[in-house]
């Protein structure tokens, strides 16, 4: 953010203001809101701080001691917030230039909404159609293993009781994360999972792309009637070694990826920006002939799918 963007006509004093922490639940909603729409400053102090008749010069201190810091958003010469660019951005890249970040989770349920919690955690990068263990660790979640969590993946109360919690080992995870583009099956998931530990732990929570490989499968192997993880390691012949165990899981969607993109290419798909434009449903060959062109495509954001 630019300093002079940043003071002008806000009329901000430049004494020390209020210190918030960077994950925070008002910088959480704050970024949440910007990210809906463009807002100015005093409609965003309103619906951040629950403001609705304070001075402007008040609403414009808050709202700014709040999220001068950050990186994520940015504000213009008239007061109005907006998403900034995203530092990692790959959108013009070539797919063999990318790093993945291929991740799986277990965890005691289906909702970090309902406080379930990361009992294991894995990443498999990928690069180039080059796979390397990231890192894996079982998690101590702070709470009782439900029985059918334990029937599915083996994991109990007493593997995990000498495990770290989520917090000893969020930066390691952010690491993981951080310049890559975060790939799972089913990514709403484990994305929802990941970035709710990381946040409850005060982690920055990585910015970047998502890719889920459902969707993914859709496009690259369309007569695939089902497309769960276990139908595509079918299909592939790939053996997924401690099926429901985060390394296992983690590790064969790596591969499954790497053939999928491979998939892609044969069909002229080679950059990001021309995979986001043919998951969003526009054919391979409009996608190819206009990437090869260098004409612009239409980038739209794949969707978070539902698990097949």
């Amino acid at each position: 953010m630019h300093d002079a963007a940043r003071g002008a006509g806000t009329g901000r004093l430049s004494e020390p203001g209020v210190g918030f922490r960077p994950q925070s639940e008002l910088v959480r909603r704050a970024v949440e809101t910007i990210d809906r729409a463009p807002i100015a400053t005093q409609e965003l102090a309103r619906e951040v701080f629950g403001i609705q008749m304070a001075p402007a010069g008040l609403a414009s201190r808050l709202v700014f001691d709040l999220l001068a810091d950050d990186h994520r958003v940015t504000v213009d010469t008239a007061g109005v917030w907006s998403r900034a660019v995203r530092p990692h951005a790959v959108r013009d890249r070539r797919l063999s230039e990318i790093e993945f970040a291929v991740v799986d989770v277990e965890t005691t349920g289906g909702s970090p909404a309902r406080g379930d919690r990361i009992v294991e955690f894995a990443c498999v990068h990928v690069r180039n159609g080059e796979l390397s263990r990231g890192f894996e660790t079982l998690v101590n979640p702070g709470l009782e293993i439900p029985r059918w969590i334990t029937g599915l993946t083996g994991i109990d109360d007493r593997l995990v009781e000498p495990a770290p919690r989520f917090e000893d080992v969020a930066d390691r995870v952010r690491s993981e994360l951080e310049g890559r583009i975060f790939v799972a099956h089913n990514v709403s998931f484990d994305w929802r999972f990941v970035s709710e530990e990381l946040r409850h732990s005060r982690a920055e929570v990585p910015e970047g792309e998502r890719l889920c490989t459902i969707r993914l499968a859709r496009r690259a192997v369309p007569g695939l009637r089902r497309r769960g993880l276990d139908a595509l390691a079918r299909y592939y012949g790939v053996e997924i070694e401690g099926r429901h165990r985060a390394g296992g899981d983690a590790w064969a969607t790596a591969v499954i990826l790497v053939r999928m993109l491979e998939a892609a290419s044969r069909q002229g798909i080679e950059s990001w920006q021309a995979l986001e434009a043919w998951l969003a449903g526009r054919p391979a060959s409009r996608v190819a002939r206009q990437s090869a062109n260098g004409a612009p495509g239409t980038a739209v954001r794949p969707a978070d799918p539902a698990t097949d």
